[in-house]
C-alpha cells in the first residue's frame, strides 16, 4: 500500500513539474462570420452573421511539440436574421502542435452555453468541433485563424428545422 501511494505521488509530482514549466495564460479576442446550415434548406434569405468574440484561455505543455489549450470565450454567433442571432458562452479544449518556430496547428471539441432568450426554439447546450492554426507574432502575440462546425442540432426537437452553426474566427491574441 505504500508503495503504491508513493508511486501515485510521484507521478502527481512529476506531471504537475512537467505541466508547469510550459504552462501559458492570455487573451484573445477577434472577428466571427458565422452561419446556420439548415435542413430543410431554409425558407427565408439565410445570410452570414459577423460578430465578436473574446477569450481568455491557458496554454499546458504537454511535451516539446504538444499542449493542451483550454479556453473561455463570449462569442457572436448564428445568422443574420434576427430569430437566428445566438450568443455563447464557450468552452474549446484544443490541443495544439507545434509545426515550426511560428506556426501551430489546433484542434479539439468545443460545448457552448447559449447566453440568453430562453424558450426560443433553440437549444441552450451545443457541441462543436474547431480546427485552426496560430501564427507567433513574437513571443506574447499571436494571430490565429479558426473553423468551427457544429456537430449538434441547435434547434429544439419541437421545431421542424434543423440546423447546424458554422463559424469562422479571425483572432490576435497576447500569451503573458
Amino acid at each position: 500500500m505504500k508503495k503504491a501511494l508513493l508511486f501515485v505521488l510521484l507521478v502527481s509530482f512529476s506531471a504537475f513539474y512537467g505541466f508547469s514549466q510550459g504552462t501559458k495564460y492570455g487573451v484573445r479576442a477577434g472577428l466571427n462570420i458565422s452561419n446556420m446550415d439548415f435542413d430543410p434548406d431554409a425558407t427565408f434569405n439565410n445570410q452570414h452573421r459577423n460578430g465578436l468574440m473574446i477569450g481568455f484561455f491557458g496554454e499546458f505543455g504537454l511535451s516539446k511539440s504538444v499542449a493542451l489549450a483550454p479556453e473561455l470565450q463570449f462569442s457572436s454567433e448564428g445568422s443574420k436574421a434576427e430569430a437566428f442571432r445566438l450568443d455563447f458562452i464557450q468552452l474549446p479544449a484544443l490541443f495544439k502542435f507545434r509545426l515550426s518556430e511560428k506556426f501551430h496547428l489546433g484542434i479539439g471539441p468545443q460545448a457552448g452555453v447559449k447566453v440568453y432568450e430562453h424558450e426560443d426554439g433553440v437549444k441552450n447546450f451545443v457541441y462543436s468541433g474547431v480546427g485552426g492554426i496560430e501564427f507567433k507574432l513574437s513571443h506574447t502575440l499571436f494571430l490565429d485563424a479558426r473553423y468551427t462546425y457544429g456537430f449538434t442540432n441547435v434547434m429544439e426537437d419541437r421545431m421542424s428545422l434543423e440546423a447546424k452553426n458554422t463559424n469562422i474566427q479571425f483572432g490576435f491574441g497576447y500569451k503573458f
